[in-house]
């Protein structure tokens, strides 16, 4: 094992993905399920995430999935990876932290994102436009105010119980949004591994202009992204094909569906446009053996510079998912 690799925390995000044949009530419970094995492989954190209105995503209330996997674990860290703050009030989001942190003293993370929803009718069910995006820094600037005291819409408004409470706040972004947890001196989450070059920028661009805070004293980088492993390079290339048919389908249908069984993908007959967004959507991500992927983490953290790499598998086989966990655990010398 690597230097690099020996110093760097592993975590794992899980998006709840529903599969042909298994509703999202089930998916909700599998994500449940996955963080104990998360634990007792040694992860660092369980992330999990926030999607509205798709039907390929269980994932809709992270707040409240966090608390379920909190409930049925110990000792892992659990966060939202993350909370997409446009589509909530900060006052809310506060209160909610306030409560898991309050259940589950010291374990929590409040991972935020500044994704509003997918499509129009999306956003008019939230409450949400576009433009609510662009109010991001606005709104963690109150967040963390609700949190450390010294936002105040009245004297006599607080976010109980939240407020005095050291609740770790983490961004995720890229481009745009690395200068915003720069400038709170939060830690960065950044993703995703297929665009390694603007990745890389965006960790510069944080390093650079990173102003210590009451929040974070000095620059921490969390590398997200998608990782296989199996005991053949084709067999890790097999977990990813359920993801990229839903993205390519996604992308030439506008709706992203549930996974199915990868020999019933590599069965169909695609048009050139879904072939090109399938072979792509394959493409980029850390998959291979043991040696092949040790290699290729390896490299991301020396050129990234990460303190820990939060990783997501998905995929229709479950065995397999956890496998490919089991495998990275025994390259990053945990558990």
């Amino acid at each position: 094992m690597s230097s690099s690799i020996a110093s760097t925390r592993f975590s794992f995000l899980d998006r709840s993905r529903v599969r042909e044949g298994h509703d999202g009530p089930q998916a909700l419970r599998e994500t449940v399920a996955l963080a104990g094995t998360a634990e007792a492989l040694g992860y660092h954190r369980f992330w999990v995430s926030e999607h509205h209105s798709v039907p390929g995503v269980a994932g809709s209330a992270p707040t409240v999935l966090a608390a379920a996997v909190a409930a049925a674990t110990s000792t892992i860290r659990v966060g939202t990876g993350g909370v997409m703050l446009p589509n909530h009030q900060p006052f809310v989001v506060a209160e909610q932290f306030g409560v898991l942190a309050s259940l589950f003293p010291s374990r929590i993370d409040m991972g935020l994102g500044r994704s509003v929803g997918f499509t129009d009718g999306i956003r008019r069910a939230l409450g949400r436009g576009k433009e609510d995006a662009d109010a991001f820094a606005g709104q963690l600037a109150e967040l963390l105010g609700w949190l450390d005291g010294t936002q105040h819409a009245h004297p006599q408004v607080h976010a109980r119980p939240a407020e005095g409470l050291r609740i770790p706040p983490y961004v995720l972004a890229t481009g745009e949004g690395a200068g915003i947890a720069a400038a709170a001196g939060l830690p960065l989450v950044v993703g995703d591994l297929r665009g390694r070059e603007k990745l890389i920028r965006a960790v510069e661009v944080y390093r650079s202009t990173f102003r210590p805070s009451a929040w974070g004293r000095e620059p921490y980088v969390i590398v997200a992204g998608t990782v296989a492993i199996a005991g053949t390079a084709e067999e890790a290339r097999r977990l990813l094909v359920p993801e990229a048919w839903s993205m390519a389908y996604a992308r030439t249908h506008g709706s992203f569906p549930p996974l199915v069984p990868a020999e019933r993908i590599e069965a169909l007959v695609m048009t050139d446009r879904e072939r090109r967004l399938f072979e792509s959507g394959l493409s980029g991500h850390l998959a291979g053996t043991e040696d092949e992927v040790e290699a290729g983490v390896d490299i991301l953290i020396k050129e990234t510079g990460a303190d820990e790499v939060l990783v997501t598998t998905s995929t229709y086989d479950r065995d397999a998912l956890v496998d490919s966990m089991r495998r990275l655990a025994r390259i990053a010398g945990i558990g």
